[in-house]
């Protein structure tokens, strides 16, 4: 992928150009007038920072604590105490690419001009990724509320010169090590700026836009899927006609059903069992309703896609710098918009899953699989075929059922009951990104089965567009044969479902999906 310069500050950052720095390492840089902006705050935050009347997180503590005023010369030592008091992750380390988003996230806030830090400092961290220096965050410290404070606190422990980063190649540094080796300063925070640098959505909006991508792949790879199955379970492809779909016209319904008649186009299969002799009047659910079900998750997305696109464009921080110069407090740090959706994809993705899994299924069952041998091993009761790789699938599709279970209609309560009500939209996140994988693994499966089921119908020849998938497949995964070791070949095939093989060999035959 092309990983060209990403400016910030020219507007509202893009979901592309987000997932281009987090996941390719695009380099970064700060648009002049979003400098300009960002100085001026700053100039906002100094004059308050003089003044006698308090003002929080520039003469106060913070939070349950924010009734304290705090001296001049103690207001830089209170910044340091924030970031390393709120540092306090702990569990296995998050993925580069979620702790690159919400770097980037935080500092297309800070170029805004509305949070009054430092040019110095929202530079270092333009500077940060830069250098692929990812800071060490950890799983568990984040309640969605007041923003991702420990993940974050844990981003600009880095750019402070203390902590855990990773370099580019893994290599675990001391921050102030690795900022020395690349040529940056450590920053030494002023007031207010502690604050602003931990005060955001940035976690849970980065692991929303980074699973939107994923989604994009994985819904058009679950329409492959089910063409796939209804060719190899001799389905009938009358039932995706687009007169039909126009009935119940959800966007996301139309899109899947184009998407199936496009995939199974010219397929000799499903033409030898159209003409008037055929006595299957319906086809199960698993295989006719893919498209009202993979429609449901899409249209989930466009809304969840839509929420992204306004979070992208706020500027998130307590208190801001208004245009007009005034420092207000404000509860805009509050993660429900973005957990709710990020719930919502859950739930969409157990569905698509759980359908996936019940087309396999039908493969395996000869009651079901019209003509093609029990589980399709070589010799049923000496093979056992793809018996156990619906196991998988239904051990994967179980956990995505528990995944699924909303986290953002829990809260529980934290400082001292200032902070009452949170969102558990960095815990929503968290399973969203388990259950995207659980998807990818399902469809993959589902694959590696129907292009079994494609080979046992020859001489029967499959859709020129299922046959490019299953060539793919065969590059690596022999065909029909006794059993062999399956774990390798389902993981294979779960590569090509993660680096679009599957997805691009499709579109060289029918252009781009919907």
């Amino acid at each position: 992928m092309e990983t060209a310069e990403v400016v910030v500050g020219t507007g509202p950052l893009a979901a592309g150009d987000m997932v281009a720095v987090a996941r390719y390492g695009a380099k970064v840089r700060i648009d002049d007038h979003a400098l300009e902006q960002i100085a001026k705050a700053r100039t906002v935050i100094e004059g308050l920072a003089h003044a006698e009347i308090p003002h929080y997180g520039v003469s106060t503590g913070f939070g349950a604590l924010a009734t304290r005023h705090i001296a001049p010369e103690l207001r830089a030592q209170l910044q340091r105490s924030l970031v390393r008091s709120h540092a306090a992750g702990s569990g296995p380390e998050v993925e580069p690419e979620v702790v690159r988003a919400l770097t980037l996230l935080r500092l297309s806030t800070l170029a805004t001009g509305r949070t009054g830090v430092k040019v110095d400092t929202a530079q270092a961290y333009a500077g940060l990724l830069n250098a692929g220096l990812t800071p060490v965050v950890h799983e568990y410290g984040s309640l969605g509320c007041s923003g991702d404070l420990a993940p974050l606190a844990h981003v600009a422990l880095a750019v402070m010169g203390e902590g855990k980063v990773r370099e580019a190649d893994g290599t675990l540094r001391d921050a102030a090590e690795a900022l020395a080796a690349h040529g940056l300063a450590p920053v030494v925070l002023a007031e207010k700026e502690g604050l602003a640098l931990i005060n955001g959505t940035d976690g849970m909006l980065g692991m929303l836009v980074l699973a939107l991508a994923d989604l994009d792949r994985l819904l058009k790879t679950a329409d492959i899927a089910a063409a796939m199955s209804v060719e190899g379970q001799l389905g009938t492809d009358r039932v995706f006609a687009a007169d039909l779909q126009a009935l119940r016209p959800h966007p996301g319904q139309a899109a899947a059903a184009a998407n199936l008649r496009a995939v199974l186009a010219d397929s000799a299969i499903v033409a030898s069992h159209r003409g008037p002799e055929c006595n299957r009047v319906q086809d199960a659910y698993s295989l006719r309703c893919s498209p009202q079900v993979h429609g449901a998750a899409r249209d989930t997305v466009a809304h969840a896609a839509t929420v992204a696109g306004r979070e992208l464009a706020a500027a998130i921080d307590n208190p801001v710098v208004l245009p007009d110069g005034r420092v207000e407090s404000n509860g805009n740090f509050h993660g429900a918009p973005v957990g709710y959706v990020l719930d919502f994809l859950a739930i969409a993705i157990a569905d698509v899953a759980s359908i996936s899994e019940r087309r396999t299924d039908r493969f395996l069952d000869v009651a079901r699989n019209h003509g093609l041998n029990a589980f399709l091993a070589d010799d049923p009761g000496v093979d056992s075929g793809h018996m156990i790789a619906q196991y998988t699938q239904a051990a994967i599709v179980s956990e995505l059922k528990r995944l699924a279970v909303p986290a953002s209609v829990d809260s529980i309560p934290s400082s001292a009951m200032q902070e009452d009500h949170v969102s558990m939209g960095w815990s929503a996140a968290r399973k969203l990104r388990k259950a995207v994988d659980g998807l990818q693994r399902v469809l993959a499966v589902e694959i590696l089965t129907a292009a079994r089921a494609l080979d046992l119908r020859a001489p029967l020849q499959p859709a020129p567009a299922t046959a490019a998938v299953r060539r793919e497949l065969r590059a690596h995964v022999e065909g029909p044969g006794t059993d062999r070791h399956l774990a390798p070949e389902i993981e294979y095939s779960v590569q090509l479902v993660a680096d679009r093989t599957y997805l691009s060999a499709v579109e060289a035959v029918t252009g781009p999906l919907s």
